[in-house]
């Protein structure tokens, strides 16, 4: 008999949603009684996922006890019901207890946050969200939703890192919790909706930012500012690598509808139920494994869309949409703070190519690859850049100021002083600043120094500058 069901919904959303994906599942051998469908409050304003996770903990622990719930069971998460999973499965190895979830099925989570989680805290999204709620839509959980969150990064560095390079003691691995992402890269197709898209997204998460495959790394610029110290974090999951999978045809609402046409061809319509049933069933570590490499082979199916015209009419026979839909994007979040550990709100970052003098490159990369740059609205020293690394790839490393040097991608790093006492990086000169080379497009610098941007992922870097007190600020005289 298969592993019980829970399902578990995202910000402003109920349990009605899924009862499809329920029929569904009953439909493939499922039984009622299998299936549980989680019903939680996120539009209160005093919420927090933190919240969800500790009720939800309590009312998981009741039914095990009394064994109307049986373990392990599997867990089906929608948008925030990602973050709320993953607080939950952090409570139970904080507290030495085995996480009764086997296989984490995450559909569009919002692993590393969502571009409309600061529309729902203005006033537009209180007004079109909160009508009903006394015009409240959850601010403390959007506030951890808004890219580039302190929460987001701070649950990485519990669940999925250890700066240190202690031993993997994460709750993912070989023989604990094994996850699951599918997440779909196809706009809301009608209606104002369809303000809110942007390529390389679902209407609400962006692909990379659904990826609980990320990468982490501490950049110092302490002791030289041409040539900082990086140290990749430690993964925890240790030589895991979770299955992840992008639909082309799949937006933010369709992608919970396994049984639902998406206007795609039979063959791309059809993979999501294939899909979720494939991660259910899922019963070794070596079927996880070739999971993960048949999803791989899948991502690059899709993205093939936005390079063969033919392909693209083929999959989508009535309107074929935007090629730039089916790019390769990937997300940094930058935090920077000082050598004394305090952080630094008022900085700039420039991308560049190391070996030219002039700005034609600098220029194409700020309009055309950089896609978006936030700054989180609590704290400024946290900002998340979306880049189109297929334009990078393809067009960028194409210019003809640049293709004939070394294909490399450099990013200057330059604060404001806090004050006319202090500065950062050079006492002695104002606008002194760090740089660094983050991407190659051989993935290797003459160094040995593999490139540091991978497509499809979030990159949580952590930025160290000095802080440099002016030479007048101390004197000792006789």
């Amino acid at each position: 008999m298969p592993a019980p069901v829970a399902i578990l919904h995202g910000w402003s959303d109920t349990s009605k949603s899924f009862q499809n994906l329920r029929d569904f599942l009953r439909g493939n051998g499922y039984e009622a009684a299998q299936i549980w469908l989680g019903d939680y409050v996120s539009k209160d304003d005093d919420v927090r996922v933190e919240d969800v996770a500790k009720r939800m903990d309590s009312v998981v622990g009741e039914l095990l006890a009394d064994r109307t719930l049986r373990q392990p069971f599997d867990l089906i998460v929608h948008s925030t019901g990602g973050l709320v999973a993953r607080e939950w499965v952090m409570r139970c190895q904080a507290e030495g207890r085995a996480c009764p979830v086997k296989r984490l099925v995450m559909l569009a989570p919002a692993n590393f946050g969502s571009s409309l989680a600061a529309l729902g805290k203005s006033m537009i999204g209180r007004v079109s969200k909160g009508w009903n709620n006394w015009l409240e839509t959850g601010k403390q959980m959007l506030s951890e939703l808004e890219l580039a969150s302190r929460y987001q990064w701070d649950l990485a560095r519990r669940d999925l890192f250890d700066a240190g390079g202690a031993a993997a003691g994460g709750p993912y691995g070989a023989a604990k919790i094994w996850p699951f992402i599918i997440v779909g890269t196809s706009g809301y197709p009608s209606g104002l909706r369809q303000i809110v898209n942007e390529f390389g997204a679902d209407g609400t998460v962006r692909c990379c930012a659904a990826n609980l495959n990320a990468v982490g790394m501490t950049v110092d610029f302490t002791s030289n500012a041409k040539t900082p110290d990086v140290a990749p974090w430690h993964w925890r999951a240790g030589e895991l690598t979770f299955p992840f999978v992008i639909l082309p045809d799949r937006n933010h609402s369709s992608i919970h509808e396994p049984a639902t046409a998406s206007g795609a061809a039979p063959v791309i319509s059809e993979q999501l139920g294939r899909l979720i049933l494939a991660a259910l069933r899922c019963a070794t570590l070596q079927q996880y494994t070739a999971l993960a490499q048949q999803w791989e082979i899948l991502n690059e199916a899709t993205y093939r869309l936005s390079q063969d015209p033919q392909e693209l009419a083929r999959a989508f026979p009535r309107e074929p949409p935007d090629p730039r839909s089916f790019h390769q994007y990937l997300q940094v979040v930058a935090f920077v703070r000082d050598d004394q550990g305090e952080p630094v709100d008022d900085y700039f970052l420039e991308f560049f190519a190391p070996e030219k003098t002039d700005n034609e490159e600098a220029v194409y990369f700020q309009r055309q690859v950089l896609e978006d740059t936030h700054v989180n609205d609590q704290f400024a020293s946290r900002r998340c850049l979306f880049i189109d690394r297929t334009d990078l790839m393809l067009n960028y490393y194409q210019l003809p100021s640049i293709r004939n040097v070394a294909k490399q991608l450099a990013v200057s790093l330059s604060a404001a002083p806090p004050g006319k006492n202090v500065r950062y990086f050079d006492s002695t000169r104002e606008g002194a600043k760090g740089e660094l080379i983050v991407h190659t497009e051989n993935e290797a610098t003459r160094a040995g120094l593999k490139g540091r941007l991978y497509r499809n992922r979030t990159h949580l870097m952590e930025i160290i500058i000095p802080r440099q007190p002016v030479a007048n600020l101390f004197k000792l005289e006789r």
